[in-house]
């Protein structure tokens, strides 16, 4: 371990001295976001500060990736495909649409099996994170988005809880004529996808408009999927001062069929298999997702500004699970069967203020948010029948878990960026949160008490950050933050049985966050940035028993996070553009702790099978390092475009014990992409291929899964071909 460390803060020390070297002897000035999709050298952003700045000048990890590059040659359907450029960022395409992206930052949110945790999620400024810090990224419309920026470090605590990280979309605004854009994209499994991209202005109002249709056979066997997707935006123009825009998102995913883990045996058998069990119970999940908001921004003078957002949604879900018949004969079981019923709604306000303290420029911003979750929970058999003889599986059989939950939070902040001197700026801000969550029981049978109760959790998180504008073309920070991490719904819901009731036990995860850097521009058409970070955490959340289809929860002492972050981008002569991506991430259990090592029903805490988690082991579901980087060329007339892309990862700890793990891989992927412009007509075409060497590789893992089925395997070359028309009437 501690050789794969020195090696990289050799390479971090090179690169430092780099950045100094090379920004000391000047360059011919800062460059804006190119118009070259394959790199970002300096974009607005607005995520860190809440005010648009150039990433150059914001003293945070902060990185944004064009529309332009989100859709170029890309299947515009999973996140991950462009996240995986990104530093700091782990995104997994686990070939499973019945699950959601398996996504972290700096080890934040790899513990979760199903959905985003310990990561902040906004689609144009509303939450895709729900105030348990449960969220999901599947209703991001990659066809209609301008860009997505990724927080990572101190900063993103002013977001709240469970803020391990911030991942932001914006959609684009319509262009001022009326386009029309199809597209159609073909490649391995008979995947498809079809979309219609509608925009323009009408006077005061613009708007943008985006549908599409996906379905893929999937490559496993048991693992197709569709989706249908809408999004648009309609902004009205409110006179010379204030502006209104309308935010609507739809998406539904009906039957999307769950092939499960495999254990390491059945990926050697045959990859493409399904797990036995997903194929005996038809494990499948359909869900549906409605939201809308409204976001009114005033200019009340050259000083103040405010703006106001106001959302509301609903979702629904049903999945089928695999848990066998027999498990589900205690009282206590939710059954195989898992039926969603959800509303959520918030508000949030924020002014800003710019003036003078010390005849020096400052901005100030104070804000107040509010948000919302109520839902029905409903468990049921997936059988008919007895357990012992069941007539039917994988179907909704009898009643076995019906409460009413909701949880809110209501948080306050305040955020001030000050330029103290000509070369100084300093960032701070702080955030007062209280999450409170309640569940009403309304099963209550013999051998199944009330679960029903309510618990809140209040914390202030601090942030500083100070930055120093050491040349024209190097800035140095340094930051310090504090966050935390509530428990979700489905983490508080169960105790060691044959206790009831929510997990009054479990304390919020509390963090502290230090992050220092550089960002250089190191000639006018190069700019790298590195990052070190070192996050401490104590109650750490991990499991403590898998019995019954019920995983129950505990804190542990401390954990760390630490590592280096490196990028680089570059616009070549002849054309020529490279981006490198490169994170050492040493993310540990700091203290031991108790576990169950066997699956159900052999594992009875605390008497049987009961395991210890030593200190020092890896937080399963991160590489220690992995890195991307890719070689593109476009003509000079931007006509014909290619790239290879290189993505490597280390081996990944499946469980905590750290007994199980996936390899290390690296793959090379190419694109190829033409455009031709006749009149008011653009045509675009694009072929790609993915893993071009056919190497196996296990894409992702189900961290700590209780049935040992950790591993999702990923696919040999696959292809991928597309093409695009845009029309402006």
């Amino acid at each position: 371990m501690r050789s794969n460390v020195t090696a990289s803060l050799c390479v971090a020390s090179g690169l430092v001295g780099t950045l100094v070297w090379g920004s000391a002897s000047g360059a011919e000035g800062l460059k804006p976001e190119g118009q070259s999709s394959g790199i970002r050298l300096d974009p607005v952003v607005v995520t860190a500060t809440r005010v648009e700045q150039q990433s150059f000048d914001v003293p945070a990890s902060i990185d944004s990736i064009s529309g332009a590059r989100i859709r170029n040659g890309q299947a515009q359907v999973n996140l991950s495909e462009t996240l995986v450029s990104l530093p700091g960022v782990v995104a997994n395409n686990r070939q499973n649409y019945a699950q959601d992206l398996q996504i972290s930052i700096r080890g934040f949110g790899s513990r979760s099996t199903f959905g985003v945790r310990g990561i902040r999620l906004f689609a144009d400024g509303i939450p895709a994170t729900m105030p348990d810090g449960q969220g999901q990224v599947s209703n991001f419309d990659l066809g209609s988005a301008k860009s997505v920026e990724v927080l990572r470090g101190p900063f993103s605590a002013l977001y709240g809880n469970s803020s391990g990280g911030v991942i932001q979309i914006f959609t684009e605004d319509g262009p001022p004529d009326l386009t029309v854009s199809p597209s159609f994209e073909y490649g391995s499994f008979a995947t498809s996808r079809t979309g219609l991209k509608v925009g323009g202005q009408i006077g005061p109002v613009n708007y943008i408009g985006d549908v599409s249709h996906f379905e893929t056979d999937g490559y496993r066997d048991h693992s197709s999927a569709r989706r249908e997707i809408a999004n648009g935006k309609m902004r009205f123009t409110l006179g010379d001062d204030s502006t209104l825009s309308l935010i609507l998102n739809y998406i539904d995913s009906p039957n999307s069929q769950d092939p499960l883990g495999l254990t390491w045996q059945e990926v050697y058998n045959n990859r493409e298999q399904a797990s036995p069990a997903a194929l005996q119970f038809n494990t499948r999940k359909s869900f549906r997702n409605n939201q809308g908001g409204l976001v009114y921004e005033k200019r009340i003078t050259d000083q103040d500004t405010l703006r106001l957002m106001g959302y509301l949604g609903d979702r629904q879900v049903q999945q089928f699970l695999a848990i066998p018949a027999g498990a589900q004969i205690p009282a206590s079981s939710a059954g195989g069967v898992v039926d969603l019923d959800r509303q959520f709604h918030g508000v949030d306000g924020r002014w800003t203020h710019k003036a003078e303290l010390a005849s020096r420029p400052i901005t100030v911003s104070a804000g107040i948010n509010y948000d919302y979750l109520q839902e029905n929970r409903r468990g049921y058999n997936d059988f008919t029948g007895t357990a012992a003889a069941p007539t039917a599986l994988g179907v909704i059989g009898n009643l076995r878990r019906n409460e009413d939950n909701s949880v809110f939070n209501f948080d306050q902040y305040l955020q001030a960026e000050w330029d103290l001197l000509e070369k100084w700026s300093v960032n701070a801000g702080i955030r007062h949160s209280r999450v409170s969550f309640k569940s009403v029981d309304n099963y209550i049978v013999p051998g199944n008490g009330n679960d029903g109760g309510s618990v809140a959790y209040t914390n202030t998180t601090p942030v500083v950050g100070v930055l120093f504008k050491a040349t024209p073309t190097l800035n140095l920070y340094a930051n310090f933050g504090r966050g935390f991490e509530t428990p979700t719904f489905n983490e508080l819901a169960y105790q060691v049985p044959p206790s009831g009731g929510l997990n009054f036990g479990l304390q919020p995860a509390k963090s502290k966050n230090y992050e220092v850097g550089a960002k250089a521009f190191i000639t006018s058409d190069t700019r790298a940035n590195i990052a070190f970070f070192r996050t401490t955490t104590t109650n750490d959340l991990a499991v403590l028993q898998n019995t019954g289809g019920r995983s129950v929860y505990q804190n542990i002492d401390k954990s760390t996070r630490q590592g280096v972050e490196l990028s680089v981008d570059s616009r070549l002569p002849k054309g020529f553009t490279t981006l490198l991506a490169y994170t050492f991430l040493d993310a540990t259990f700091q203290s031991q702790f108790n576990t169950c090592g066997l699956p159900p029903p052999n594992c009875v805490f605390p008497n049987t099978n009961v395991v210890t988690v030593p200190a020092g082991n890896q937080l399963p579901g991160v590489p220690r390092q992995f890195a991307y980087g890719e070689l593109g060329w476009e003509s000079p007339a931007q006509t014909v475009s290619t790239a290879l892309e290189l993505r490597y990862s280390d081996k990944i700890f499946a469980n905590d014990t750290n007994t199980q793990y996936a390899g290390s891989y690296a793959i090379v992927n190419w694109r190829l992409g033409f455009k031709q412009e006749e009149g008011k007509l653009t045509l675009r075409e694009f072929f790609r291929v993915d893993n071009i060497f056919g190497r196996d590789y296990i894409g992702s893992v189900i961290v700590n899964e209780a049935n040992g089925r950790y591993y999702e395997p990923s696919p040999g070359a696959t292809f991928l071909v597309g093409v695009s028309a845009a029309y402006k009437f």
